[in-house]
């Protein structure tokens, strides 16, 4: 453990003070770029709004395609309807560059499971950036015959905690979990683009103090798929607001946990840890025929760390 904690140590020392300027975010950029962004809506509060004016500046000289939301986008109660005012304050007002007036492809988290979860999906037909056709879907990116499928998924009700508790999360029991994991086996069995990314907003395996049956139900019951497909690139998330990049023995996959855009919490290495930060920022996701990146970005426009798949 101690030599875990001391290449983390090491890996923040070496990469925060990687400056980055136009000149070096349009270096990053490959035929198929999209970011992906987390654990957002604190009304414009913390780092909320630099970091939606940063990702805004990098897409003027980075040719972004879209923003995958992975959850969260509403702290801390979710929103009532599509005419909430959050809609408002978390979203549209914040995230107003005009570059990042592009297709945003989200998943519920757990916050918007506190209120109606339906709403999420039907701002779908508000906005004209918004782009949700249900719970759970999949998209396939595509340019200069470059393809990543992105497998949209609904972790909430794939997790005990969340259906149990009716109260704060009423929406979650509703949902057929069986009926979900057979669709993510059966689009997994048929994907045949050059990259495959799974994103779900709980964590299969990271660091935290939440409850350890959270990532124990999504081992059982989501990990044992993605392993049965020898092409899911990496599993994306965020919940935990902070930055983790981790692999597992006898995985193929790469886990990789996407910090909050507004507020993050501390983090210590743990199994399988690569590399982990407390910082807040997003993550740049490049891609070619013969590369997958993964840029974590902190709020300064700093590269803390990259994952990277080749073939």
């Amino acid at each position: 453990m101690k030599k875990i904690i001391a290449l983390c140590w090491v890996a923040l020392i070496s990469l925060a003070s990687f400056a980055q300027n136009p000149q070096a975010w349009k270096a990053l950029e490959k035929p198929l770029n999209f970011f992906m962004a987390n654990d957002l809506g604190r009304n414009g509060y913390y780092d909320q709004k630099p970091i939606a004016e940063l990702m805004g500046t990098m897409a003027e000289n980075v040719d972004i395609e879209c923003v995958v939301a992975a959850g969260d986008v509403h702290h801390f109660e979710g929103v009532r309807s599509v005419n909430d005012p959050l809609w408002m304050t978390n979203y549209e007002l914040i995230y107003s560059h005009p570059e990042l007036m592009l297709p945003w492809y989200p998943i519920l988290g757990n916050h918007e499971y506190r209120s109606n979860s339906q709403a999420v999906i039907d701002y779908t037909n508000v906005s004209a950036r918004w782009r949700m056709p249900d719970r759970y879907y999949t998209k396939v990116l595509e340019n200069d015959d470059i393809t990543v499928r992105l497998v949209m998924i609904d972790t909430a009700p794939l997790i005990d905690k969340y259906r149990k508790d009716t109260e704060d999360y009423p929406d979650a029991a509703l949902q057929d979990m069986n009926k979900q994991l057979a669709w993510i086996d059966s689009v997994l069995t048929s994907a045949k683009e050059d990259w495959v990314l799974v994103v779900g907003h709980h964590p299969i395996y990271a660091e935290t103090s939440k409850s350890d049956s959270e990532r124990g139900d999504l081992q059982k019951r989501l990990d044992t798929i993605l392993r049965k497909h020898n092409n899911v690139s990496m599993y994306l998330c965020g919940h935990i607001h902070n930055f983790q990049h981790i692999r597992m023995k006898g995985s193929n996959i790469d886990y990789v946990v996407n910090s909050s855009g507004s507020l993050s919490r501390k983090v210590n290495p743990t199994e399988g840890t690569v590399f982990c930060s407390d910082q807040t920022g997003f993550s740049l996701i490049t891609a070619d025929k013969k590369e997958l990146t993964l840029h974590m970005i902190n709020k300064k426009g700093e590269v803390l760390h990259s994952v990277k798949k080749k073939k």
